[in-house]
C-alpha cells in the first residue's frame, strides 16, 4: 500500500509541476483576468441578468466593453506617446547642433528664476565645442529611453490583450470556477480556508477600486484642466494621466510638459494656470481619494502602494502596477487574519484537532 501511495503522490506532483511549467509564461496574466473578472463581476451579473443567463453572449459583451476601456485608449496612447518622444528627441538634437552655446532666450523669462538660471548655464557654457559633444552624447540615451517606452507599452499591450482573451472564459465559466474553489478552501482549510477566500476577494476589489477609482477621478480633473486651458489632445492626455497614475508621481509629467507647451506658445498665464491645476487639483486627488478609497477596505499604507507599483512592473510588467499593490495588501490582509488568532484561540482549536 504505500508504494502505491508514494507512486501517486510523485505522479500528482509531477502533474502539478507540469502544469504550472506550461502556465508560467502567463502566470501574470491569468492572475490579471481573474482580478478584472472579481472586481467587475457585479457589473457582469447584472449584464447577466438582462441577457436572460446567455453565458457567451453576457462573457463576449463584458470583454467587448473592456477592450473598450482599456485596450482602445492604450493603442492611442502608446502611439502618440512614441511619436511625441522621438520628436522631442530630434527637436533637442538639431537644436544642439544649431547652438552657439548661449542659453535660449526664453530661459531668462521665466518669473523667479530664470535670471539666475540664465546666468548658471552662460557659466557652464564657457566651452561651446564641450557642451555641444556633452549634449550630443546624451541625446541617444534618451533616444534608446524612448525606444524602450515604446516597447513597454506594446508589451502591455499584449499582456492586456491576453488578459481580455482570458477573461472572456472567467466570466463565461465563473460560476463553475467560484464553485471550485469553493470547495478546495473548504478541503484545504476547512472554515478558514473559506475566510481566507472571502478576505483575499474582498482584498483584490479593494485595491482594485481604490487605485483604478483614483485614475479615473485623477484623469477627469486632468481632462477638465486641459480643457480649460485650451491643450491640445486633451483626451488622450486624459487617457495617459489615468494610466501615469497607477505610478506614484506620473501625471506630472504630462500636466507638467501642458504646462510648458503653453509657455512655449506665449500663454504664461494659462501655463502657470495648468501648473496650480495639476500641483492643487490632480494631485490632491491622489492625495485624499486614494486613501480614503482604501482605507475604507483594505487598509492598505500608501507606502505598499508604492513598493507594490515599481515592484510589480519589475516582476510582471506593465500589468503589474495593478498586481503588485494587489499582492501585498493581500499578503497584509492575511497576515492580519493570521496574527489576529489568539495564543488561548490557536491552543483551544489543536485541543480540539487531538480530540
Amino acid at each position: 500500500m504505500a508504494p502505491r501511495r508514494t507512486a501517486q503522490v510523485a505522479i500528482t506532483a509531477l502533474l502539478l509541476l507540469g502544469c504550472a511549467y506550461v502556465l508560467s509564461p502567463f502566470f501574470a496574466a491569468i492572475l490579471f483576468a481573474g482580478t478584472v473578472a472579481i472586481t467587475s463581476w457585479p457589473l457582469y451579473a447584472r449584464l447577466h441578468a438582462y441577457l436572460r443567463g446567455r453565458d457567451s453572449l453576457a462573457a463576449i459583451t463584458m470583454t467587448l466593453l473592456l477592450t473598450a476601456l482599456l485596450l482602445v485608449p492604450m493603442i492611442g496612447l502608446a502611439a502618440s506617446l512614441t511619436d511625441a518622444v522621438m520628436s522631442l528627441v530630434e527637436l533637442i538634437r538639431a537644436a544642439i547642433e544649431a547652438s552657439d552655446g548661449r542659453p535660449p532666450a526664453w530661459l531668462k523669462e521665466i518669473p523667479l528664476v530664470g535670471g539666475d538660471i540664465d546666468a548658471y548655464v552662460r557659466k557652464l557654457t564657457r566651452s561651446h565645442d564641450e557642451v555641444r559633444k556633452l549634449g550630443l552624447q546624451a541625446v541617444e540615451p534618451a533616444r534608446k529611453f524612448a525606444l524602450g517606452l515604446g516597447a513597454m507599452l506594446g508589451q502591455g499591450l499584449l499582456q492586456i490583450s491576453l488578459v481580455l482573451f482570458i477573461v472572456f472564459f472567467i466570466y463565461r465559466d465563473g460560476a463553475r470556477i467560484s464553485a471550485q474553489l469553493e470547495t478546495a478552501a473548504a478541503r484545504l482549510g476547512g472554515e478558514l480556508g473559506r475566510q481566507l477566500l472571502e478576505l483575499a476577494g474582498n482584498t483584490v476589489k479593494a485595491v482594485m477600486i481604490g487605485i483604478v477609482g483614483t485614475a479615473a477621478a485623477q484623469a477627469l480633473v486632468a481632462f477638465i484642466g486641459f480643457v480649460i486651458a485650451g491643450v491640445p489632445g486633451a483626451l488622450l492626455l486624459a487617457a495617459g494621466t489615468f494610466f501615469l497614475s497607477l505610478v506614484p508621481v506620473g501625471p506630472p509629467l504630462l500636466w507638467g510638459g501642458a504646462a510648458f507647451w503653453l509657455y512655449q506658445q506665449g500663454d504664461s498665464g494659462w501655463a502657470i494656470f495648468m501648473v496650480l491645476w495639476g500641483a492643487l487639483a490632480v494631485s490632491s486627488v491622489d492625495n485624499f481619494l486614494k486613501p480614503f478609497l482604501i482605507s475604507r477596505t483594505a487598509s492598505l499604507p500608501i507606502l505598499l502602494i508604492a513598493l507594490g507599483a515599481f515592484g510589480g512592473v519589475l516582476a510582471f510588467g506593465f500589468i503589474g502596477l495593478f498586481l503588485g499593490p494587489t499582492f501585498l495588501a493581500l499578503g497584509q490582509a492575511l497576515f492580519a487574519a493570521w496574527t489576529a488568532i489568539t495564543p488561548a484561540a490557536h491552543e483551544a482549536d489543536s485541543t480540539e484537532g487531538l480530540a
